[in-house]
């Protein structure tokens, strides 16, 4: 709510690739054990999103947040290079970078926020 076009974007990105993510899941005891294609499509499809993002931005935290997203597609390679990788590996490697992108987008949004503040301060100058 206080973020500017970058970080709703971002955040909406996530929001929606959360809800999609839940959707193609492999709800079988099997899940993760091959590659997970309907999360791989999400993924690709948040990095993206995260990419158009950063490349329009005057602001650096989006590259960050492309950059980790860029990691978490990276689990999907390993998967398809080692077939043999442990379900329960593949599965934390490919849901671990959401949290640090989720703090990246708060702490973005923040200091955007006290960026407007800042400059609302400010007196006019002629």
């Amino acid at each position: 709510m206080r973020g500017r076009t970058d970080e709703r974007a971002v955040a909406s990105t996530c929001v929606a690739a959360s809800i999609a993510s839940v959707l193609v899941a492999t709800q079988k005891a099997s899940a993760y054990s091959h590659l997970e294609a309907g999360i791989l499509l999400v993924d690709i499809g948040a990095f993206v999103a995260f990419t158009l993002v950063a490349l329009k931005s005057e602001r650096f935290w989006p590259l960050w947040v492309a950059g980790l997203q860029l990691t978490t597609l990276m689990s999907h390679a390993f998967k398809v290079g080692r077939l043999d990788l442990m379900p329960q590996a593949y599965a934390a490697a490919a849901r671990f970078w959401v949290y640090p992108i989720f703090l990246i987008i708060v702490i973005g949004t923040w200091r955007s926020h006290r960026r407007r503040m800042e400059e609302r301060r400010q007196p006019a100058s002629a």
